[in-house]
């Protein structure tokens, strides 16, 4: 059965969670999993083309996975830079407008002019925004904004004030936010911004997501009843 087409959600943002897991169930390195995982998003991104969705955001490598191996490390930079930098590159064959969100200082030179590079391409289109969430952390987000609006002078910050310093100012804050491989955590994830998200934790492992997954969670959402505070 099709779900409605009057109260999607404007903005989805999901945790891509299981990438190890799938692989070490399959007895393979873990960044096969990160390669599979890869294959999702661009599943992902696609059925949320398809769906109408106008922002999708994908937490792709928080402030705290500067601890696991440079071996892994260095492999997720790897598929990230070469999958941004296809001359078919899912963004412009699709008319798909990229950004990213978090401190990209610290990322390899190569790897940040990549994204500048597509997101220059990209900047004009419409019809989807996909953001990465790359060195992004909701208590780095905030830290960094505040030290921004204390910078500019500003004694008192009001709730406006540090929305408009974010990361994500530029786009809507998120409605609907999937966490998948069934772990009930937000680990640091656009904590100020999800105060009135609706969650959703799917058990199914990150590569294996598809579009079968993200209708069945589109349609999860438009059964919520969101009041924001206030009375049905």
């Amino acid at each position: 059965m099709a779900f409605s087409k009057n109260n999607l959600p404007t903005h989805i943002a999901i945790i891509m969670d299981g990438n190890g897991r799938w692989a070490t169930r399959r007895g393979l390195p873990r960044n096969f999993g990160h390669k599979a995982g890869i294959n999702a998003l661009e599943r992902t991104v696609l059925a949320c083309l398809k769906y109408n969705i106008k922002f999708c955001t994908f937490f792709a490598f928080s402030t705290e996975n500067w601890k696991r191996s440079n071996e892994e490390i260095n492999g997720i930079f790897d598929l990230i830079r070469s999958y941004i930098q296809r001359e078919d590159n899912i963004f412009v064959k699709n008319q798909i407008k990229l950004e990213s969100i978090g401190n990209l200082q610290p990322f390899p030179e190569d790897l940040k002019q990549a994204l500048s590079d597509t997101k220059e391409k990209t900047k004009n289109f419409d019809k989807l925004q996909v953001t990465l969430a790359l060195n992004y952390g909701g208590r780095d987000d905030i830290v960094r904004a505040v030290n921004s609006l204390i910078k500019q002078g500003n004694n008192i910050i009001t709730e406006e004030k540090l929305l408009s310093e974010l990361d994500t100012k530029n786009m809507p804050q998120p409605d609907f936010i999937l966490r998948t491989s069934g772990e009930m955590r937000l680990s640091n994830f656009m904590l100020f911004q999800m105060a009135y998200s609706e969650l959703y934790f799917p058990k199914v492992l990150w590569p294996d997501f598809n579009e079968k997954h993200l209708k069945k969670a589109i349609k999860i959402y438009q059964k919520r009843n969101r009041r924001f505070g206030g009375l049905s």
